[in-house]
């Protein structure tokens, strides 16, 4: 093999000009695949990370309730025009057992049940609809992190005490301390205390949750004991679907993943990974051109020395893994420095760029930067390659 690599390596150097135009070019797709490929991941993430930030996962719900149609007495047929029955607010049946099984699945990362509902806020002449969240701290914030989210005040909850959304707070005017009268409708209502003020981002959100004990929720509810959703998060994020329906076929309830509730996003994050293969396909296609095109250059300049070489004996499995050496190297030499020149604009990007997000740097990028270019570089050499191994030494030893 050192012959071949000898030999490989002279070619190289007696034409450094092509050798060198080849390498910046190799060079400059690599960075292209490497800095779009990071720059689109950290786009995906962050957009993943601002819409998943407000919300579980997977939401496991209560099953429909459907219309009880009588059969008709014997003898009659029955024609009906059937609607769709209205759904009530509903606990899940068993909820405890359900959590629990919940806890024990594997690519579970975090399980909180939840109380929801509608109610009325009202202070002085001002009211607005609002959405109480009954919780259990500990869990809750295993899947949504309000306490990072505070903007005044303290996550507090329990005790007559609730966190209410930034835009609810401006809308009656209320500030950390102040009293709000929750109305849960047909007499039921409550005055809590406001203990914090959180900021989601997401105007709905912030102007009409009101996070509360789960026990204080029941009871403006009329549920007691009751859990209507059960909050789930998962390790991989894009196996919620399928683990959804695990938990749909385990529990007999509803589950619910982020992917069909945001079947936009997903369409919009796979055309995103879309682009960025078929970008790298263009790439590795123009910088496999560009390496065919200067070996097949550099066969017909070294016709004579190849003719040399064969005369010499060397065979022609030699010389067809010389210039697979050479594709070799040039892929291999070019996606170092696209990848240095690639993590160079993502670093130029983090430090320099408009603070949108922050692009991380993954290392295993570069080893599969790294790859595709060998890969396509001893490609791109093999029509090269065997031309230079079928030429007849005493022809070739002639050629001018």
């Amino acid at each position: 093999m050192w012959i071949e690599r000898t030999i490989a390596i002279g070619f190289l150097r007696e034409g450094k000009a092509q050798s060198t135009l080849i390498l910046v070019g190799i060079a400059v797709g690599v960075a292209v695949i490497v800095f779009l490929t990071t720059l689109i991941n950290g786009l995906q993430a962050n957009i993943i990370d601002r819409t998943l930030g407000t919300q579980a996962h997977i939401r496991v719900l209560p099953t429909e309730e459907l219309n009880r149609i009588l059969p008709p007495p014997s003898g009659f047929t029955q024609l009906l025009l059937e609607d769709k029955r209205a759904q009530r607010l509903r606990s899940i049946n068993n909820w405890q057992q359900v959590r629990d099984v919940l806890d024990t699945l594997p690519d579970v990362r975090a399980v909180s049940p939840i109380i929801s509902g509608p109610a009325f806020a009202r202070r002085g002449e001002a009211i607005q609809s609002v959405a109480l969240v009954g919780i259990d701290p500990p869990r809750y914030q295993r899947i949504i992190p309000i306490q990072d989210d505070i903007i005044a005040g303290a996550f507090r909850i329990g005790a007559g005490d609730a966190v209410i959304g930034k835009q609810l707070a401006i809308d009656l005017g209320l500030r950390v301390g102040d009293k709000l009268r929750l109305d849960g409708g047909q007499e039921r209502e409550s005055v809590v205390n406001v203990a914090g003020i959180f900021e989601l981002g997401v105007r709905e959100l912030d102007a009409r949750y009101v996070y509360l004990d789960m026990k204080q929720t029941q009871a403006l509810l009329n549920l007691p004991g009751a859990s209507t959703v059960i909050d789930v998060t998962v390790n991989n994020i894009f196996e919620a679907q399928t683990i959804a329906g695990r938990i749909a076929r385990l529990t007999g309830l509803k589950a619910e993943s982020w992917m069909e509730t945001n079947a936009q996003l997903m369409n919009a994050l796979r055309s995103q990974s879309l682009s960025t293969q078929m970008i790298s396909v263009f790439v590795a296609l123009s910088v496999a051109l560009g390496i065919a095109s200067v070996l097949s250059v550099s066969v017909v300049q070294r016709t004579r020395e190849i003719g040399i070489l064969r005369a010499m004996g060397t065979t022609w499995q030699q010389m067809l893994l010389v210039f697979l050496i050479q594709g070799a190297l040039f892929g291999l030499a070019g996606s170092v420095l696209g990848v240095l020149a690639g993590y160079g604009l993502v670093a130029a990007f983090n430090t320099f760029g408009p603070k949108l997000f922050y692009i991380p740097l993954d290392p295993w990028l570069a080893l599969y930067a790294a790859v595709l270019a060998t890969l396509t570089g001893v490609i791109a050499a093999a029509i090269p390659a065997r031309r230079a191994a079928s030429l007849d030494p005493v022809e070739a030893i002639r050629h001018v």
